[in-house]
């Protein structure tokens, strides 16, 4: 029997997600209160409302995130974000800088590769922002090199944030490739033998939109 594994954070109203951004403010448009005096006796609705950018919780980034020409969330293909075979990356020992090295030797090529760096362990804690693991620029090379189908990361960034270049988001997006960034249970992963699935709504102009992500592990 096949088994769902939620791969996502919970966005909550006054959450942090990347130090620096504002967070989701989440209230009512329509309270079930006040609703009872638009709808007939005994009937009553919630109508909620959010504002938060693009970049909350566990969110992919489109190509447009990073290039003005690339294809936004609403244009990204359902077929490049849904079922696809996935491997699991084991980097806990591997320290901060993750190079190519980490991929040698892995079939990499139409799957989504997660990168597993335990930091989801400090989400929602100062600790989160402050010297996350992150790809080098040859990693993000060779991954594009490999044709790989998506990249995630549980992780504050894929790149180091220690300057203001990224260029395992302009090599990645570049070609094509979104990337999931602030993932969380991926120890709850095998290594290889499961299906991957993180869907943004299909906004129009958003570069970056949260996204539900799961695992479809086991047999069914």
């Amino acid at each position: 029997m096949s088994q769902l594994i939620d791969l996502s954070h919970t966005i909550e109203s006054g959450m942090v997600t990347y130090p620096g951004l504002p967070a989701p403010v989440i209230t009512d448009h329509l309270s079930r209160t006040a609703s009872r005096a638009v709808y007939a006796q005994g009937t009553e609705f919630h109508i909620g409302r959010i504002d938060m950018v693009g970049n909350t919780g566990t969110y992919i980034d489109s190509p447009f995130h990073r290039f003005e020409t690339g294809r936004d969330v609403a244009a990204l293909d359902l077929a490049g974000l849904a079922g696809l075979p996935g491997i699991v990356v084991r980097a806990q020992a591997r320290g901060r800088s993750l190079d190519a090295r980490l991929f040698a030797g892995l079939d990499l090529a139409g799957r989504a590769v997660l990168v597993h760096t335990g930091w989801a362990r400090h989400w929602r804690t100062p600790e989160y922002g402050i010297g996350h693991p992150f790809l080098t620029e040859d990693a993000g090379a060779f991954l594009r090199d490999q044709g790989v189908a998506l990249v995630g990361i549980d992780s504050l960034n894929i790149d180091d944030t220690a300057g203001g270049h990224r260029p395992v988001h302009t090599i990645l997006l570049g070609a094509g490739i979104p990337i999931v960034e602030h993932m969380r249970g991926l120890e709850r992963l095998p290594d290889a033998g499961f299906r991957f699935t993180a869907v943004p709504a299909p906004v129009r102009g958003m570069g970056s939109f949260p996204v539900r992500a799961y695992a479809t592990a086991g047999n069914g």
